[in-house]
């Protein structure tokens, strides 16, 4: 049996949650909160970042959501995430690195920052310039999605593709820390509550963190 350890605010622990459900892996969840010290979770990536997935009686240890999604990708089959031509698998790996890398950095992060990290451990209360500056941020990153869809019918193409999960895992933490305003943007507002009604993703729309509560639009597929 496949371990997960993850956080339920970490996207690219929801990525790799979303890949593996529409996959079919069977897996366990095991929570772990980066910051603090875990001697255990460690030893499995000195890093000390989720996600890391583990197969205790293989002696398999994967480490970095890329990879970890890579690894099911050349291993099964069943639901391609990377499909196509070179060329086409090349857009899907672009655009997951625009969302893990440029979202996250200009939108996610920031809102984990002011609205989780310093709710739960510095107790400080949130900066309201690197807030409206992350949301800002992300009114650009919903223009661009706009944008794809004016063009194809998922974001990398004609089908479901790791990119769309990558895509949604970073919205779906940015729309629970309330750092999404959706109006404005109908087509990326379709395309994510098609994503919220999928099997895969209703888990993680039925989690709720200590504290800190969504919108009440959060877990709403029509919203």
């Amino acid at each position: 049996m496949w371990h997960l350890y993850q956080f339920p605010l970490c996207p690219f622990s929801r990525k790799v949650r979303l890949m593996l459900a529409e996959k079919g892996v069977a897996h366990e969840l095991r929570r772990v909160s980066p910051w603090l010290q875990d001697d255990d979770f460690a030893d499995l990536n000195p890093a000390g970042e989720t996600p890391v997935l583990v197969e205790e009686s293989k002696g398999v240890v994967l480490i970095d959501s890329l990879a970890i999604c890579e690894y099911f990708e050349e291993t099964l089959d069943k639901a391609p995430l990377i499909p196509g031509t070179a060329s086409n698998r090349a857009e899907v790996r672009r655009l997951v690195s625009w969302f893990d890398g440029r979202m996250h950095h200009e939108v996610v992060a920031p809102l984990m920052e002011e609205r989780m990290k310093k709710r739960l451990i510095s107790r400080a209360p949130p900066d309201t310039t690197e807030l409206r500056k992350a949301m800002t941020a992300a009114n650009g990153h919903l223009d661009y999605i706009d944008y794809l869809l004016d063009h194809r019918r998922w974001l990398a193409g004609p089908a479901l593709t790791l990119a769309d999960l990558a895509a949604a895992a970073q919205l779906s933490v940015a729309d629970y820390l309330g750092g999404v305003d959706w109006r404005g943007h109908k087509q990326t507002a379709d395309w994510y509550a098609v994503m919220k009604s999928r099997p895969a993703f209703r888990p993680l729309l039925a989690e709720r963190m200590e504290v800190i509560q969504p919108p009440a639009h959060y877990d709403k597929v029509d919203f």
